[in-house]
């Protein structure tokens, strides 16, 4: 190979390596984002775009996806969970603009909205009940002087039973012994020993018809056969025969049939719209297409602690004795008309304890939480006095995973048309530690504190960082700060003081 054919091949090579490093340069220049510093006397081509600045995401704080309302001012491992901590950055706080879900999000979650509707309030409750005996329709048949039990007709418990069915004969000595001076006293014609022995079979308790009778055929009955009182169900027939019987004892209880009771269970979010006197209907499976209409005699005072439920108490008539106790009812109660409110669903609102939320659609996929005054339930939904107006689509499916999500992103909501409240106010205390600080939290044996009029007494605080308390151990005295947020009470300063 001759020295020319060395020196093209050179060239080449060079030309070659030349190019791969320029690329290079280029994509690692690439790669941070198309910026590189140009040294002096450095020139731009005419017509190239401008370069862009770097820019970098700003980190509020970082925080524990399982603790999300501890906030931490630096990187590191959770003090909670065996994991490091996660960055929060600016651009995903939004707290005006509220929680924004994708599509996909949507459509997994099951998201679905609702419009809030102005509806006259009607009051009209639908609930469910039984069918009960009319236990103040009920007659005991006891006996009224101590006796033998001659005779139990074929009755049993269960029994439709007339007025006036015999139920049981019966010899009472005492009965017998009075009629027969009754009957003495009257042959010596004594008028005023025969009314005075007259009145003590009164007063005995024997019938006046049975009176009439002795005096008429001039002589005693032996047998007295004790009668249904009324007519109606035999619940209970409490005699055999061959049995003693004492003055006072319970023979048989019987219950009419003619009105019965229905028990409806009424939400107690409803149990204002249920008052004595006031119209219900009530439809029976077993009688369908018949509406049977009856009024309310009873708001029981006591609520089911299972079902959160009262118990309302309608009477019916029950002619043909039709009713029977054990059957399924609905119950319609009917109230007055209360004008018109705005309502949403039910399902809508999401209820803390210390207020109701709800999420209404600001724009596709954009979720704000709003603070809302709910009302009284009518059906399958609830009234909003204040915080949402008609027009407005509200979460009505999946609200709760938007709740959390705006919880740990740091969304609140505030009520409508109020300011924002003030900062809570600190207190500065004096106490000593009863128990080391443990998962961000410290026990205090702390002074009294008067403006919340809380006496001297052992309490756990909650600890606004938890490296504050860090070498503090039980029995050491330690000056603090710190104020309310909702029901937890939260140290923002604690400091050990020498002894």
């Amino acid at each position: 190979m001759n020295t020319t054919n060395k020196t093209v091949i050179a060239a080449a090579v060079m030309l070659a390596v030349g190019l791969a490093g320029g690329w290079a340069i280029s994509q690692w220049s690439a790669s941070r984002g198309g910026t590189s510093e140009a040294g002096p006397g450095a020139t731009v081509p005419a017509g190239a775009p401008p370069v862009a600045a770097t820019t970098e995401r700003k980190v509020l704080y970082w925080y524990d996806p399982m603790v999300p309302t501890q906030k931490f001012d630096k990187p590191g491992k959770s003090p909670f969970m065996d994991m490091q901590l996660v960055p929060r950055y600016a651009d995903e706080v939004d707290a005006g603009a509220g929680v924004s879900v994708s599509p996909q999000a949507q459509q997994s979650l099951g998201l679905r909205v609702a419009t809030a509707e102005r509806r006259a309030l009607s009051a009209r409750v639908e609930t469910l009940g039984t069918v009960l005996l009319n236990e103040r329709d009920v007659s005991i048949l006891q006996s009224r002087a101590s006796g033998f039990v001659e005779r139990v007709y074929a009755r049993a418990p269960g029994d439709v039973i007339a007025a006036g069915a015999p139920i049981v004969d019966v010899l009472l000595p005492e009965w017998l012994a009075a009629q027969q001076e009754f009957l003495a006293v009257r042959a010596t014609g004594d008028a005023d020993l025969t009314a005075a022995a007259r009145q003590r079979l009164v007063l005995l308790g024997i019938p006046a018809a049975q009176i009439e009778e002795v005096a008429r055929t001039g002589k005693p009955r032996a047998i007295q056969t004790l009668t249904a009182p009324i007519g109606g169900l035999l619940a209970e027939l409490m005699v055999r025969q061959g049995m003693t019987v004492g003055m006072g004892m319970n023979l048989a209880r019987i219950n009419g049939l003619a009105t019965v009771w229905v028990e409806a269970a009424v939400p107690e979010a409803q149990a204002a719209t249920a008052t004595p006197g006031q119209i219900a209907e009530v439809r029976l499976p077993a009688m369908p297409g018949q509406v049977i209409r009856g009024k309310v005699t009873a708001v029981l005072p006591e609520a089911n602690r299972e079902s959160r439920t009262l118990r309302v108490r309608v009477e019916l008539p029950n002619p043909g004795q039709r009713l029977r106790a054990g059957m399924f009812a609905h119950v319609a109660l009917q109230g007055a008309p209360q004008g018109e409110a705005v309502t949403v669903p039910a399902e809508a609102v999401v209820r803390t304890g210390r207020r109701a939320l709800v999420y209404l659609l600001d724009a596709p996929g954009r979720y704000r939480p709003v603070e809302v005054e709910v009302g009284p339930e009518i059906g399958d939904r609830i009234v909003i006095f204040r915080g949402v107006d008609a027009g407005q689509q509200v979460v009505a499916s999946g609200q709760f995973l938007i709740d959390s999500e705006a919880t740990l992103r740091g969304v609140t909501a505030r009520a409508s048309g109020v300011a924002a409240a003030a900062p809570a106010a600190e207190h500065h205390v004096n106490g000593t530690v009863s128990e080391a600080a443990g998962g961000g939290v410290i026990t205090l044996d702390h002074d009294p504190v008067p403006a919340l009029k809380w006496p001297a007494m052992t309490m756990p605080f909650k600890l606004a960082r938890p490296d504050m308390a860090s070498g503090l151990k039980a029995g050491d005295k330690v000056h603090f700060s710190f104020r309310q947020e909702g029901d937890e009470s939260v140290i923002t300063a604690i400091q050990k003081v020498p002894r």
